[in-house]
């Protein structure tokens, strides 16, 4: 079954283009394979090399050849460069910056946006998201999650709620209302890049 494309833009023409862009304007002086690309994205390699060649194309994004890689990163000379940094940003950043801020905490399990915004990448139509809602599983202070979650929506122009569970209270058979809830809706696991609906 063919899944809805993401709701998050109308101006970018695929989930995994925007998973790309963000990977790339992200760290834009940073040069990535387009396996390692993949790997951060999870977009597969095919995808990847197709989109990475209309972008190249495009100028949005420059390549060049070192050995057996293609090497690749965000052209910051284009003229429209600030204003699609802001657009990625504003639509696929939060997984890099989740990842990013919270994906080194070993005390994490899992990590999971769910809400609005994980229901627009789903597809789902509404209202541009307010708030990113992130949902950490494993036994981390709150302190550490405040903290991050602050830097978090400092630089994605969002408030960043960050909802803390023990590993049990996540995979309960009966779960409390809460939990129900937001497994019944869409999420997106941040560490994988798997979109669960």
């Amino acid at each position: 079954m063919k899944r809805a494309p993401a709701a998050l833009t109308p101006f970018i023409r695929s989930d995994a283009v925007g998973a790309v862009l963000a990977e790339l304007f992200l760290h834009p002086d940073e040069e990535l394979t387009l396996s390692e690309l993949g790997r951060r994205s999870s977009v597969s390699a095919p995808i990847v090399h197709r989109e990475i060649g209309r972008l190249v194309e495009s100028d949005v994004v420059v390549d060049r050849i070192e050995g057996r890689n293609r090497l690749v990163r965000a052209n910051k000379s284009h003229p429209l460069y600030s204003l699609m940094s802001q657009l990625v940003l504003a639509t696929y950043g939060p997984v890099p910056v989740v990842r990013e801020l919270f994906g080194g905490i070993d005390s994490i399990s899992e990590l999971l946006i769910f809400g609005s915004w994980a229901a627009r990448r789903a597809g789902i139509t509404g209202p541009y998201p307010n708030d990113l809602d992130v949902l950490v599983v494993g036994d981390i202070p709150r302190r550490t999650l405040s903290e991050q979650a602050a830097v978090a929506s400092e630089r994605l122009n969002l408030a960043v709620n960050i909802t803390r569970l023990a590993e049990d209270e996540w995979h309960a058979q009966s779960p409390a209302p809460f939990v129900a809830t937001v497994r019944s809706r869409p999420m997106l696991d941040v560490l994988t890049g798997e979109l669960r609906e």
